[in-house]
């Protein structure tokens, strides 16, 4: 595997502050806390391709806001798709937090810095605006069950005016690919935290 790396009011979106994230319903709502679950920072791949590098997190209490704008790409082998069921997010000291409800292994993903964000498979652009976008793929992945039922409903704008995070956005479930817009008032650092029991990706945005 690998790896590249207050609150204020909560919107629905399948968001609770993850210790501030953790023990959240896989469906759209603020973030809330409390949790020992260790947490796993994930940091950028290096220019030559090699596995992105992972290191042990501060707890949430003393957890500062994040530092790069590096895109961050992390491959994981997961033999079944996970299941996308939610999302949430949540205003911090200094940083917002989005969390990404899975249900199943962690799938790879990619998280990077896009012009717009547009639909998935047909490319036509979303009706969400902002200063900057960042886009989550996860693949393997999926957001609907075997008989087609979408697995995380509603959206696919969901409103979130944070600090920073203005929108967060299901821009697709195509093809063995799901995809995460992340509409911000203004370009800022970012990462990427993987948390365990249940799995969640999480993406904190500086303010």
């Amino acid at each position: 595997m690998n790896r590249t790396l207050v609150p204020r009011t909560l919107v629905p979106l399948a968001f609770v502050p993850l210790a501030l994230l953790i023990g959240c319903s896989p469906t759209s709502q603020p973030v809330t806390s409390s949790s020992t679950t260790p947490e796993t920072a994930v940091t950028a791949t290096s220019p030559s391709g090699s596995p992105p590098v992972s290191s042990a997190a501060d707890p949430p209490a003393t957890l500062k806001p994040p530092t790069s704008t590096e895109e961050v790409k992390v491959q994981h082998p997961a033999a079944v798709p996970p299941i996308v069921t939610g999302a949430r997010f949540a205003e911090h000291g200094g940083f917002d937090r989005v969390v990404i409800d899975l249900k199943g292994d962690f799938p790879g993903y990619t998280v990077k810095w896009v012009s717009e964000l547009v639909q998935d498979g047909s490319g036509d652009p979303i009706d969400a605006k902002g200063g900057a976008y960042l886009h989550l793929s996860m693949t393997p992945a999926t957001a609907h069950s075997e008989a087609g039922e979408p697995s995380w409903p509603g959206g696919p704008i969901f409103q979130a005016d944070l600090g920073n995070v203005q929108h967060v956005v299901k821009t697709g479930d195509f093809e063995g690919m799901v995809g995460v817009g992340i509409v911000l008032d203004r370009k800022a650092a970012f990462r990427v935290l993987e948390q365990k029991a249940p799995n969640r990706l999480v993406i904190d945005v500086a303010h």
